[in-house]
Formats: structure tokens, sequence, C-alpha cells
């Protein structure tokens, strides 16, 4: 079976050489179950197996087999939540597979291929609609800061202390004054970076592959602010802090808090670091 390059790091673990052995008796029970007709994988897929797929009326979708990490279990539940106001819509779930059939974007040009400032006003749009009232079954920013808070400074030390103390200090600062004062509770989305959001037909743009927590709306402008598909730099990243504040009439410094503890928390996997991540933090606690 075809695997894209993008999943050749799973092989690293005895539960991702177990995955992707279960794959292709999955994908063909999908797709008898669901009398589906699949085409190749997507190339870009990194946490996930993900295929085209046409249903019996000729109706476009995709399948995808989920890698079995905690990040994405709840993907089919957010999916469900929203019913398609603003992201892709769900049209099957198998949980024991982990496996979900979602609408496919056609064209399915993600937004940073818009420049800067259309793409922050396509997610400015779409960001309301999907910070909608949730609870159970989803976990809350407040249990997931609090993993943070104890991984932070274990990582920091097995990968070697890549980054200055005070970047590790800043985070933990962050982290402990924002997380009981935190306002309303909706969902929001810890993954909506630009190349999450896809033009499509039904609407002009979608989200894909949310990572849902229940918290604050100033967390839900994270993703956008700390990733590096529009832009790279400290004008770049400020500029995304300022327009998406603005527009959306959050707590600038809020935001920029939870953008430190994320982007930190999200920039070690084991002794792997991921140098964009350590620098958008720095940028985030030098600035403003």
């Amino acid at each position: 079976m075809e695997i894209p390059e993008g999943l050749s790091w799973v092989r690293g673990t005895a539960v991702g050489r177990d995955w992707l052995a279960t794959l292709p008796r999955w994908r063909d029970e999908c797709a008898e179950r669901w009398s589906l007709r699949l085409g190749p994988p997507f190339p870009y897929a990194f946490a996930s197996l993900a295929m085209p797929a046409t249903l019996p009326d000729g109706t476009p979708a995709v399948l995808k087999l989920q890698y079995p990490d905690e990040d994405s279990r709840r993907e089919a539940d957010a999916l469900a939540h929203w019913a398609g106001d603003g992201a892709v819509r769900l049209l099957a779930h198998d949980p024991r597979r982990r496996a979900l059939l979602v609408e496919r974007c056609l064209p399915g040009s993600p937004v940073h291929e818009l420049p800067p400032d259309e793409a922050l006003d396509v997610v400015a749009g779409l960001l309301p609609r999907l910070w909608q009232p949730a609870g159970r079954p989803f976990t809350t920013l407040a249990e997931e800061a609090a993993g943070w808070r104890a991984r932070l400074p274990v990582n920091w030390e097995r990968a070697g202390r890549p980054y200055e103390r005070r970047l590790l200090d800043a985070a933990l600062g962050r982290l402990a004054d924002l997380v009981d004062d935190q306002g309303e509770q909706v969902l929001v989305n810890q993954d909506l970076h630009a190349g999450n959001v896809l033009r499509a037909t039904r609407e002009p743009w979608l989200v894909i592959d949310p990572k849902p927590l229940v918290g604050e709306r100033e967390f839900g402008a994270v993703p956008i602010v700390r990733g590096p598909e529009l832009g790279h730099s400290p004008a770049a990243l400020r500029r995304r802090l300022d327009r998406l504040t603005g527009a959306l009439e959050l707590d600038r410094d809020r935001v920029r808090g939870w953008a430190i503890a994320q982007t930190l928390a999200w920039s070690t996997d084991g002794k792997v670091v991921f140098p964009n991540q350590v620098e958008s933090v720095r940028w985030l606690v030098d600035g403003d």
C-alpha cells in the first residue's frame, strides 16, 4: 500500500508500525462498508492517511484514517458539533478504526495562497462561527494547559535545553496567569493554521482537520498567529496578532500569552526541536 512520505515518521515506534500494518485492511473495510471508490492517498498527509473517495451517488468525499494520537481523538465530534457551519461536513464515522468520511473541498487550495491580509480576513470571518458553546466530551483548555506546564520543563531538559531558560519561564508564567480567569468557554481549534482552511464549493472556504478543545476565544486565534504559512518573521507575526485581535475584538495580551505557551509546548518532540516554533516564541516574548 502506498504510504505518503510525510507519514514515514510513524515507523519509528511500535504503535506506528502496528498502525501502518492495519491500514490496508481498514481502508478496504471502510471502502466496502460505505461503498466507496478510492483514489491514491493525498501526498501531504502527516498525521493520518487521507484518500479521495467517491460515494455511490457520485458525491466527492475524503476517507481519513487517523493515527491514534490524543490530539485528533475528538475531530469527528467537533465536525459533528459544527454540522458544516464553516467546516467540512462529517458524513460517517467509525470510532474503532479511527476512520472519518468527510466532505471533500473542491478545488481544495489552501488559504495561504492568498495575500496574507486577504487570508486573515477569511480566517477572521470563519472563527466566530466555530466558537460555539461546548462541553464534554471535549478536553478543556485548562486540562491541556496543565499538561503543558508539567511537560515543558521535562521536554526542555530531554531535548538538551535547546532554547533560553527565559523562554521557558515566560511560557510557564503565562500559563499560571491565563488558565484560571478565562472568558466564555467555546469550541476552539488548536491547529487552525492557514493550511487547514481550504477553498470549497458549498462555501468559499471551509476548515479541515480540527484538534478541538473547549476554552476562551483568545486561544482560538493562536494557531494562525504562530503559524508560518502567512510569513515567518517578527513583522509578519505581529501583523497577524494585531489584525486578528482587532478584527475579532480579542484581548491582545491574552492571545499573545497563549501563543507563547502553546507554541513553546509544540516546539519539541522528544529530542527533536522545531526551530521555527522557538523563533516565534522568541519574537512573541520580545515583542510589545
